[in-house]
């Protein structure tokens, strides 16, 4: 984790008024509020509207298998140093068909052996992405399996957990006290 303290500490539950825990609520019902929610809820109206975009990466209307989508994720997460991001992918990407050797080996990238053909182009454009802002067309070709659609989704999740990413390492978002921080991902 980049910072030890939260520069924008997670509203506490006395914190919330009304307006707030209906909000929540309406999204988590009695279930445990995630630290990065909290934090996001003290601007209200852009935790609105950040929930419906990244509602949309984390549905079935991406057209990303879950698999396919949390390697990207977590790959997204790893180069942008994110503890946070990392730690709460990194259950999810199990429970959606990625092993602990798959999900360690992410950290390597896409030259690391044992990676299929998709995996190896999946995690290359995710490593330009998030250092060029840009698919080269020698990927782009690469990703010649992948429908136009499952390309766009990937830009746009690569995309939206570059901005989570930001905001959980600027913001200083702590980990979920049921969350591990990756050694790796320390500093």
């Amino acid at each position: 984790m980049r910072l030890k303290t939260p520069r924008i500490a997670p509203l506490t539950d006395s914190e919330m008024g009304p307006d707030v825990k209906e909000m929540i609520a309406g999204r988590f019902g009695d279930a445990p509020v995630f630290n990065v929610f909290r934090t996001l809820a003290r601007a209200p109206k852009a935790y609105k509207r950040f929930m419906g975009w990244g509602g949309y990466i984390l549905s079935k209307y991406n057209d990303l298998s879950e698999r396919d989508r949390e390697l990207v994720i977590l790959r997204a997460g790893y180069n942008w140093k994110s503890g946070y991001e990392w730690a709460q992918h990194k259950r999810i990407g199990l429970g959606c068909g990625l092993t602990e050797e798959e999900i360690e080996r992410i950290k390597a990238g896409p030259d690391a052996p044992g990676w299929s053909a998709n995996d190896k182009v999946l995690l290359q454009a995710t490593d330009e992405l998030t250092s060029d802002a840009f698919i080269t067309d020698e990927t782009w070709a690469a990703l010649s399996g992948f429908t136009d659609k499952q390309k766009m989704d990937l830009v746009m999740t690569v995309g939206q957990y570059t901005q989570v990413s930001m905001m959980l390492n600027s913001f200083g978002v702590p980990l979920d006290d049921d969350l591990t921080l990756d050694p790796d991902l320390e500093k």
